[in-house]
């Protein structure tokens, strides 16, 4: 009796957990003609999508059980602040049409308007960054928006579909609000799932261009990283931006570790005027999918660009090292350096042409 006790409970377990994993925040993998077109992607290879470099998930001496007990039974100093984090609220629908503004929200979420249109990135309003809603929760004090708060999207741009960039409760929300969607090759079956309007969806595989009307234009290009929201990895493609509008040129830099592509994209497409990277989360056990924050200032010289926002940082704890850590290095070393580092707060409206003088504001 007690065996077959056992057994229906590792049976309920199961169940339990492949209903969970086919719930609908999971998405789903692409199927048909889009299977077909991710197949035919020069970039597709042995089953799934492959960086331009070899690019193993860790580093040479870091394995899997090494990394859990770092994660789970080793205390980390700061890895989360202390205190609210202190943010400002911008009324994102009364902005001018003249206004070219960036608001950033913390972590790789972002708003642009850039001469007259409204671009969202890779939006995360629920409040935590993975399938549960208990875990990696954003910092005290940087939940200040939500959809209601944004206006009517020319463009909403998605550059992979981990959960700490595609979250399914903020795309719900913001479907009557979006004209215009432009992601990697694989993600769209996410979001059919959740039902968009395909119509409106554009999967790229990378060195696509595309028009955008009104003087508008952006080439899809490659990121060093992956992809996946299950334990299958790499069926869907991260990719970054080349954004041109009439009067700038800002490259999206999505997630990256560091590589050559900088510097190609910058010869073929730069000069450009800001450069968004990712600056946080990074590790030596994982150096090759998100860069070490000396690295972002390179890139940032690889691509040619006038300044650079830091992003991926300041919202949710996915890494090992103290919470502010990131900008403190990068703006160390683009002193060094001699390259703009700006550093808004969160909420904050920082003019895209002339931006100010920020406050450290993460200091006490």
């Amino acid at each position: 009796m007690a065996m077959l006790i056992f057994i229906f409970i590792v049976l309920a377990l199961i169940a339990s957990v492949y209903l969970f994993m086919h719930s609908p925040a999971f998405g789903r993998s692409a199927t048909g003609e889009r299977l077909q077109r991710i197949r035919a992607s020069a970039h597709y290879r042995n089953g799934s999508f492959q960086n331009l470099s070899d690019t193993p998930p860790l580093t040479d001496g870091a394995n899997y059980r090494r990394l859990l007990w770092e994660f789970f039974f080793v205390k980390h100093p700061r890895a989360a602040p202390e205190r609210q984090l202190p943010a400002q609220k911008t009324d994102l629908r009364a902005l001018g049409s003249d206004e070219d503004v960036l608001v950033w929200f913390g972590h790789s979420s972002y708003f642009l308007q850039a001469d007259g249109k409204k671009i969202l990135v890779d939006p995360v309003f629920s409040g935590h960054a993975s399938p549960f809603s208990f875990t990696t929760k954003s910092f005290p004090g940087t939940d200040m928006y939500g959809v209601s708060d944004l206006p009517e999207l020319d463009i909403l741009f998605l550059s992979h579909d981990h959960w700490d960039h595609l979250d399914y409760k903020t795309l719900l929300q913001l479907k009557p609000k979006v004209k215009r969607i432009i992601t990697g090759l694989g993600t769209a079956a996410h979001l059919e799932r959740w039902g968009f309007d395909m119509a409106i969806v554009e999967e790229r595989d990378w060195n696509e261009h595309i028009p955008l009307g009104d003087g508008f234009s952006a080439v899809t290009l490659p990121a060093r990283h992956f992809s996946g929201r299950t334990f299958k990895r790499n069926q869907a493609l991260w990719i970054s931006l080349a954004l041109r509008t009439p009067t700038m040129n800002i490259y999206l830099g999505g997630d990256s570790g560091y590589d050559t592509h900088f510097k190609e994209i910058g010869i073929k497409y730069g000069p450009f005027d800001l450069a968004i990277l990712e600056c946080g989360q990074y590790n030596r056990f994982w150096k090759y999918i998100h860069m070490m924050p000396e690295e972002v200032i390179q890139a940032g010289i690889d691509l040619r660009a006038g300044r650079i926002l830091p992003v991926h940082w300041a919202k949710f704890r996915l890494g090992l090292h103290p919470w502010d850590e990131p900008i403190k290095r990068v703006i160390a070393e683009g002193l060094r350096r001699n390259i703009p580092v700006l550093h808004p707060m969160i909420g904050e409206k920082m003019n895209l042409k002339h931006p100010s003088s920020f406050v450290n504001w993460w200091e006490p």
